[in-house]
């Protein structure tokens, strides 16, 4: 078992609270930017990308606050990834806040420039 890097990715957004956990945690929002397609039942999401799939199970989650996830096929036990909405407190600005797993820093970039292009195409869905 490999020792996993924890990482966070702050990403500010000009978007309600409310539609932006709906992008977030619903299959219609997230097949607007993380995937072609998703599908959703028991608890297991399932993405759809370029012919390829990989379900996801919700480990937690708080309405307008945030939502983790974990691949159904990731063996590491401590790994998940999570969409955790923040607002500052004294400008009422929205950050999404993601939070992965990488094995070492090489992923860890790769998986930042992927996360980075996913949330451009959730920045043009929500139209900020």
């Amino acid at each position: 078992m490999s020792d996993l890097m924890k990482y966070s990715i702050e990403l500010p957004i000009n978007s309600s609270v409310t539609v932006l956990y709906k992008r977030l945690s619903t299959p219609s929002g997230l097949a607007e930017w993380f995937a072609d397609n998703v599908n959703l039942q028991d608890n297991t999401y399932t993405f759809y990308w370029d012919g390829s799939e990989q379900s996801a199970k919700v480990l937690k989650k708080k309405i307008n606050k945030f939502i983790q996830f974990k691949w159904t096929d990731d063996q590491e036990k401590e790994s998940y990834f999570e969409f955790k909405i923040q607002i500052d407190e004294m400008t009422s600005d929205v950050s999404l806040i993601i939070t992965d797993f990488a094995e070492d820093l090489e992923e860890k970039e790769e998986q930042t420039m992927l996360w980075k292009q996913q949330f451009e195409n959730l920045k043009r869905a929500i139209g900020s």
